[in-house]
């Protein structure tokens, strides 16, 4: 058994210091010290997958990122781990607890994941070693860990067994309430734009120093036709992550941040927009293409219709809100967004249809991950 600072100093020393997740018992004594520790940052989650995509976003801001998670919520990370982090070679150090693992009498829920979680990581081809147990096992995880994800640029996972870290009792406070935020409607009575039209309009009012992530699809597809520009990333897989993603660079650089999302992405991790509410990055301006489908996948009807998106991100903490359905609104939408602080949101409202003949992009996610960065370390 260990206490926690005897793991997060050296940790900070190996350079991560930047700690996203979803609590586990087993987690207590070590995130507890994380929610207070003013050397690191900590951003809770509202799903495993949620904080992987945070943490991708904390390395291309030049963060060391450390998810931590426990075994049952792999479920909800492999899709990130295989779809983000794999082909974008985006490393990040994982904290699995190990519930229902050898020895350990545990809840139903458990049972299975409990004695395959070793082998689910070899599947998605996460490499892991055990978290330290003992104060002479720490230096050699620690250093394990940093040489594995220096080899491969992939995520590296230690596994954490009950009690291996001393409860030493540090309680968290609670978070205070944000003032509600505004809700500003922008429609009109014409049919809405295109997403294109639209995209045209945003790449035009951009400042230059603007970093923008476009969810996977045809949104990003399109991005990359309009203009291929080196703050732009263009998501491939992880559906419903580039919002996690946006947050992940938000809360770690001055840029202003832009996250272009479907209706379809945002719905399926609309808890992520409680986490945007939560910690109120002020450069984060988080814009909702919704076209009520699918399309990329040949238009099936999502449940948008019956969403508010801008009343949702009201609810859930953000500052301002707006929806729109005309390229003047959009233009006005974007104006206000970029004049207040975030963060923002905007439900802009467009019609079905891309441009004929859409291509890919042609350059390779981990070489758009790195230049990415590039352009974010220069500030």
């Amino acid at each position: 058994m260990i206490e926690a600072d005897s793991f997060l100093n050296p940790a900070l020393e190996a350079g991560f210091d930047f700690y996203t997740g979803v609590p586990c018992s087993f987690l207590t004594p070590i995130i507890n010290r994380v929610i207070s520790a003013p050397a690191v940052n900590y951003l809770a989650a509202t799903s495993e997958g949620e904080a992987v995509a945070i943490a991708a976003g904390a390395w291309l801001a030049g963060k060391g990122p450390v998810v931590m998670c426990q075994n049952s919520g792999l479920g909800n990370a492999v899709n990130p781990l295989t779809s983000l982090n794999y082909p974008f070679r985006i490393p990040s150090l994982l904290i699995v607890t190990w519930r229902g693992g050898p020895g350990i009498e545990d809840e139903p829920q458990h049972q299975l994941m409990g004695p395959i979680t070793p082998d689910v990581l070899d599947v998605i081809r996460v490499p892991h070693g055990m978290f330290p147990a003992s104060d002479n096992e720490i230096a050699p995880a620690i250093a394990a860990a940093k040489d594995k994800i220096r080899e491969t640029d992939l995520p590296y996972a230690m596994i954490m067994e009950k009690g291996a870290v001393r409860d030493d009792g540090i309680g968290v406070s609670e978070p205070e309430k944000p003032a509600p935020g505004k809700r500003v409607d922008l429609r009109g009575k014409s049919a809405p734009p295109g997403r294109v039209a639209a995209m045209e309009i945003l790449l035009e009012t951009v400042p230059e120093n603007a970093a923008i992530v476009a969810t996977t699809g045809f949104t990003g597809r399109e991005l990359y036709t309009l203009a291929d520009r080196d703050q732009h990333l263009y998501q491939v897989g992880s559906m419903g992550c580039a919002a996690g993603m946006g947050i992940g660079v938000a809360v770690n650089v001055d840029n202003p941040v832009y996250v272009l999302d479907g209706d379809g992405a945002a719905l399926m991790k609309l808890g992520t927009m409680a986490t945007a509410g939560a910690y109120r990055p002020e450069n984060f301006i988080h814009i909702v293409f919704d076209n009520g489908t699918y399309e990329s996948t040949g238009g099936q009807p999502t449940v948008a219709p019956t969403v508010d998106f801008a009343s949702v991100a009201i609810a859930c903490g953000y500052r301002s809100a707006s929806v729109c359905d005309s390229i003047d609104g959009f233009a006005e939408a974007l104006k206000l967004a970029g004049e207040g602080q975030g963060p923002s949101l905007i439900h802009m409202r467009v019609g079905r249809g891309t441009i004929d003949g859409l291509g890919r992009p042609r350059i390779a996610p981990e070489d758009v991950a790195r230049r990415f960065k590039a352009f974010l370390a220069k500030g």
